[in-house]
């Protein structure tokens, strides 16, 4: 199969590699802004052609990914729209998918059922550049987010190709995919934000991190990532990080009243809720 890649990342060129690994895409086609990412790809033999164009890409493609920000997904999506060919399969690698989906819908027409919004939760945490790779979503989860709509051949194609890339796929709706990544990524990723932030606001903040051990770095590891992604990402799922927000705003004002009232006996038990839950989770997930 013929790919076009239209964004020349980590996710995007990872992805690329994998599926030329596997030998279901033969061909790669890549497309970015700016322009020296694809050079550079064309240069590693990531991709095997530059196109002037995202419509130009996909002219002949078998397969379109789309690994750009999440808020330049629909502008790439009208760019394209007019150049795809009949029954080209579309993923994208975004962090966030009903927006994703709705923009598809309204912007793809008829051809739509060929879009499956997916989400492979892989990468990395610090921001800058990294050199893609073919075995990144080894054993990672991609959650794949067709509807009703969906082209039942496309979403096959989707899943064979993620599994081909090593992936474990696994299938949610739009709306359950950003309820679960706003409470277990992008709520943790803006309270590490916010805790750095808070800690380069005292007048002694270099000394303090001066300080810091293996408990800052843990905490602190993803507050390291694109802050530009970050920014889309909060905003674009608001709806379901701001909840959960005031939820842990509630659960610190609890701590508080109970470090300031020094009840240990009521506060160790709700630390050791926590505790046991993560140690649990830790060992489901086989993680260190």
């Amino acid at each position: 199969m013929h790919l076009a890649l239209l964004g020349c990342g980590l996710m995007g060129g990872s992805f690329a590699l994998a599926a030329l690994r596997s030998g279901l895409v033969t061909k790669v086609t890549g497309y970015s802004v700016p322009q020296h990412s694809a050079e550079h790809f064309l240069q590693q033999g990531v991709i095997h052609q530059m196109a002037t164009s995202a419509a130009a890409a996909v002219q002949k493609a078998d397969v379109v990914l789309i690994a750009t920000p999440v808020a330049a997904i629909p502008v790439v999506l009208q760019q394209i729209a007019p150049a795809l060919p009949q029954h080209c399969l579309i993923m994208d690698v975004g962090s966030t998918k009903r927006s994703v989906q709705r923009a598809a819908k309204k912007i793809l027409g008829a051809h739509a059922r060929f879009f499956v919004p997916t989400h492979p939760i892989a990468g990395k945490e610090q921001a800058g550049h990294a050199e893609p790779r073919a075995t990144l979503y080894q054993d990672k989860t991609v959650v794949l987010c067709p509807d009703a709509d969906t082209d039942s051949h496309a979403l096959a194609l989707a899943h064979q190709l993620w599994q081909h890339a090593g992936a474990r796929t696994t299938e949610l709706s739009a709306a359950a995919h950003d309820r679960g990544l706003a409470a277990v990524s992008h709520l943790p990723h803006l309270v590490a934000f916010a805790y750095m932030d808070a800690l380069l606001n005292q007048p002694d903040h270099t000394a303090l991190l001066d300080l810091g051990g293996p408990g800052f770095r843990d905490f602190s590891r993803i507050a390291g990532c694109e802050a530009s992604i970050w920014r889309d990402i909060l905003i674009d799922n608001q709806d379901e990080v701001l909840p959960l927000l005031n939820a842990v705003r509630q659960s610190l004002d609890h701590l508080e009243a109970l470090i300031t009232q020094s009840q240990p006996d009521v506060l160790e038990p709700v630390l050791q809720r926590a505790s046991q839950a993560r140690i649990h989770w830790k060992k489901e997930k086989n993680n260190v």
